[in-house]
């Protein structure tokens, strides 16, 4: 197959064609954006497990978490063991330029990176609550529980820095200091939503199971273990292609999901790389915060027992 061209040692291929029917983006302007923003992408990347959602032509879009074996030997992996599966996967970790330009030319459309670095999988380098939006996608409520959360965080000692999920939600992001052991971080996440839910429990609520929420905006704790978050940055496969967009806390109330895009992103960076210089400094995790949560079931956990405690209710009404 000729190459449209070539960018970084990278073979570029059908650069014209669209994404997806609905993307409003070609393949050309999926790697004309990753290749503009890098360099503000990449720290975000590099070390990590990664797994990508490609879209193909002709087919659904899926999430790769093993590295094709077509892939070229320059492109680093990291194998991890899969539990659930009880192998051992191969993960791509993209260090550099030619990983991502490589990646995109696969037709690479997100990236979600793990939560630890492959050194030091047993140590999260930070905690993340994920804010999704009742039925509807009202992104105000969102907005207005991210407030919470943030105060949740301060009244426990700890700041964060938020973006856009590049969806319809908001994740919050607190950098780690190390010495928290992954279960810990867990219990930690676990507390902190519970907490963001106390602060006003008419907005907020922790309920994993859909049906519960009652309208309210769901304060996710279970980006955590061996859960991946989309990167600061990443485009996703929405209409439009919105990306996971850095946010000052100040800027959260007038802001949209859909205003930033892998064609306006750019230029609302203005050359600044937001998610860098609104991170806050590493932070050790209160003795209190991980004891709390430690005493908060897992929530798929405790939403499958619920969900067999049920069924059995409803057969035997039967």
């Amino acid at each position: 197959m000729t190459a449209d061209e070539r960018r970084a040692g990278v073979d570029l291929t059908n650069l014209d064609q669209p994404l997806s029917p609905d993307a409003g983006a070609t393949k050309r302007d999926l790697v004309d954006y990753l290749d503009a923003v890098a360099d503000r992408m990449l720290p975000a990347l590099a070390g990590r497990a990664l797994t990508v959602l490609r879209v193909l032509r002709g087919q659904a879009p899926f999430m790769q978490k093993n590295v094709p074996k077509y892939a070229p030997g320059w492109v680093r992996t990291v194998p991890v063991w899969a539990e659930a599966s009880k192998r051992q996967v191969h993960y791509a970790v993209c260090d550099d330029l030619r990983t991502l330009l490589w990646l995109a030319n696969q037709r690479a459309v997100e990236y979600h990176p793990s939560l630890w670095l492959a050194a030091d999988p047993r140590r999260p380098t930070h905690l993340v609550l994920d804010l999704d939006p009742p039925d509807g996608g009202d992104f105000a409520a969102v907005v207005a529980v991210a407030h919470l959360v943030r105060q949740a965080l301060a009244d426990s000692g700890l700041a964060g820095a938020v973006k856009t999920s590049g969806a319809k939600g908001i994740h919050v992001f607190v950098p780690l200091d190390g010495t928290a052991a992954m279960d810990d971080v867990a219990a930690a996440t676990r507390a902190l939503a519970a907490r963001t839910e106390a602060l006003d429990p008419r907005r907020a609520t922790t309920a994993f199971i859909v049906a519960d929420r009652a309208g309210k905006v769901f304060v996710d704790s279970t980006r955590a273990g061996g859960a991946t978050v989309v990167a600061a940055y990443s485009p996703r496969l929405r209409p439009g292609m919105p990306v996971s967009f850095p946010l000052a806390w100040s800027d959260l109330d007038s802001a949209r999901p859909g205003d930033f895009t892998v064609h306006t992103a750019i230029d609302a960076l203005a050359g600044r790389d937001p998610w860098a210089e609104r991170m806050p400094e590493p932070q050790r995790l209160p003795d209190d915060l991980i004891a709390q949560g430690h005493a908060i079931p897992v929530a798929r956990v405790a939403a499958m027992h619920e969900g067999k405690r049920r069924a059995r209710a409803r057969r035997d009404d039967v």
